[in-house]
């Protein structure tokens, strides 16, 4: 692989500054560029790993939907950690320092996290429009079919993103060039039919299941809505199911904000090479899509009360400022008991 790899480019190209009077931005525009990373990554590096540390020490958040809520932040922190930190040191020091290898593994890297952040969105979006919607009926989604999803999502990853580390494809720098990813320029016809199928199964596929599970949750939640939660059967837990979906609901949305405008930008240039698209304009979408990582575990923070009956204390060394169901019930029993006639 690494012979092959080697082959590809000029690894020396890599290694050092371009030249005076080619610089794609200035030194400053760089900088800005590593301080916007970094003010995303390292956030999204904290909460994600509270999100994997906190579900692993509580058996309460081992339920069959936090396994794809957990497998995201896995995917989520790796996409951090590689494309994430890498950008705000090559960003820093104004090119890619990593060389030939060094780019061929970051573009692995941050598209082998990125398309399972996606499938497990698609997985996501599926469990929760068969629970809420119900199209086939009552079914009830067990731990083994939330493996099955998470294990689904890692191998169809892998699976497309290492045909480049053996010839079919290419991991090549794009945008201000101090980022690698899969090559979208290349016309070479082995090339083209990579990128044909690459896209085609790992970014419309996926989007398309989540766009159809999500425009079928958002109708379900809309005749909820309409007839009131009484009217449903379950009461109680219905109501539970419709919050949990519809903090899916802002999970598709955020994510789809996110991607979108990469794989819209990747499409044109397939679609139409001879496109004049600038670096900086090509490089938003791809900072656009790695700041995805951030925005999941604030979700949950903000829309789960059960998660965040746990994250809190453990981000705040014990303190929680936001009381718990439990406080919240007391509080309303004891309330409640003040004002009753004796």
């Amino acid at each position: 692989i690494m012979l092959l790899v080697a082959s590809q480019s000029n690894a020396s190209s890599y290694l050092r500054p371009p030249p005076q009077g080619e610089e794609i931005l200035s030194r400053g525009g760089y900088i800005t560029l590593a301080v916007i990373m970094a003010a995303f990554t390292l956030p999204a590096i904290v909460l994600n790993a509270t999100v994997i540390v906190v579900s692993l020490m509580n058996k309460q958040l081992r339920q069959p939907l936090n396994y794809a809520l957990v497998n995201m932040a896995i995917a989520d922190l790796g996409t951090a950690m590689t494309g994430g930190i890498l950008s705000v040191v090559n960003n820093a020091m104004g090119y890619f320092s990593l060389g030939r290898t060094g780019c061929v593994m970051e573009g692995f890297s941050v598209s082998f996290f990125g398309i399972t952040s996606l499938c497990t969105v698609a997985l996501i979006a599926v469990e929760r429009m068969f629970v809420v919607s119900k199209p086939l009926g009552p079914i009830s989604f067990q731990r083994k079919h939330a493996a099955w999803g998470v294990a689904l999502s890692w191998a169809w990853s892998l699976i497309w993103n290492t045909p480049p580390l053996f010839g079919w494809g290419r991991y090549e720098l794009e945008g201000v060039r101090t980022s690698c990813a899969p090559d979208w320029h290349n016309r070479d016809p082995v090339n083209v039919s990579y990128i044909l199928c690459y896209f085609l199964l790992c970014f419309a596929v996926p989007l398309l299941i989540i766009v159809a599970s999500y425009l079928k949750l958002m109708y379900t939640l809309r005749q909820v809505s309409k007839m009131g939660m009484g009217c449903l059967a379950g009461g109680a837990a219905a109501q539970s199911e419709a919050k949990v979906a519809r903090m899916v609901v802002l999970m598709v949305l955020t994510f789809l904000i996110s991607w979108l405008p990469y794989a819209t930008l990747a499409l044109v240039v397939v679609a139409d090479p001879d496109a004049h698209i600038s670096p900086l304009l090509g490089t938003v979408p791809v900072y656009l899509a790695k700041s995805s990582t951030l925005y999941n575990p604030v979700i949950y923070l903000y829309m789960n009360k059960q998660f965040r009956q746990y994250a809190v204390p453990f981000l705040l060394c014990g303190r929680n400022p936001w009381p718990s169901e439990e406080s919240e019930m007391e509080t309303s029993v004891a309330t409640n008991s003040k004002v009753s006639p004796s």
